[in-house]
């Protein structure tokens, strides 16, 4: 191995660290103190302020450790309407960067081991409607908290890829529930393309963080009930279809050649 190779990783090594040490800080010394301001306010209003704050000092993060984010709208969702928002998922970032992508008062659908990880879980467990994916009951528990969640008036965030896509195709099999939800509650699926998270931090360690750009696309949205769809499975594939397509075109990092010399 070259000095030069050792160097640049010694280098990243040092900038991971860096990145993640701020990012402690600003959830034990900022973000949680600020939990306690809006315990008052209850998990509706009070979880609006805080992911206000999420979405403030998540942009603030991404700017100190010099990753550029932007959102490019290919269509720009209605401020006052519902969506259930889609993106896939490539990278550990892929969870800062969609609270800084989606400007509506939303809750997302997370993993329920991050509960045990301290002080951070006391803030997940207010914030995220939690899932065991792995436990079909857990499913279904959480499937009906996202249902409470959208009858009060607030959008959903669903990586419905359930965990990173790993096999190098543009996204992996998606699970049903984000498309259930939105045939049931009548909710416009709202795809977002999280571009450059893989490039920023590769999901085989959180010291492969590299500073650069970060973008998230708007797709157009799709109505099940405009399509006249019932059928959660064909929805899912209808979607998915569009979103890998749309990711063959923006030439994503991850995607294996085959796929992209199809086009």
């Amino acid at each position: 191995m070259s000095f030069f190779l050792v160097f640049k990783r010694f280098l990243q090594f040092i900038y991971s660290l860096y990145a993640f040490i701020l990012f402690a800080v600003l959830i034990v010394f900022v973000l949680f103190p600020c939990l306690f301001l809006c315990l008052p306010f209850g998990r509706i209003q009070g979880g609006n302020y805080m992911y206000d704050l999420y979405r403030f000092f998540g942009n603030l993060w991404l700017r100190l450790i010099g990753i550029h984010h932007t959102i490019i709208y290919e269509s720009k969702p209605v401020k006052d309407e519902q969506y259930i928002f889609i993106a896939n998922h490539i990278s550990y970032l892929d969870a800062v960067v969609i609270i800084s992508s989606v400007l509506h008062d939303f809750r997302p659908i997370g993993k329920h081991e991050l509960l045990r990880i301290p002080i951070f879980g006391f803030l997940y467990r207010f914030c995220v409607i939690t899932v065991n994916r792995s436990n079909p009951e857990d499913r279904t528990r959480s499937l009906n908290d996202l249902r409470k969640i959208l009858s009060r008036g607030i959008s959903a965030v669903i990586f419905p890829e359930g965990t990173f896509n790993m096999i190098a195709t543009p996204l992996k099999e998606m699970y049903d529930g984000a498309f259930r939800l939105s045939i049931e509650m009548g909710k416009k699926i709202q795809p977002i393309l999280l571009l450059d998270t893989y490039d920023r931090l590769h999901y085989e360690s959180i010291f492969r963080l590299t500073p650069g750009i970060s973008r998230a696309i708007y797709l157009d949205p799709i109505d099940p009930l405009e399509l006249g769809i019932t059928d959660p499975k064909i929805l899912k594939e209808k979607v998915s279809d569009i979103m890998a397509k749309k990711l063959i075109d923006y030439t994503a990092s991850w995607i294996n050649t085959k796929y992209l010399n199809q086009t």
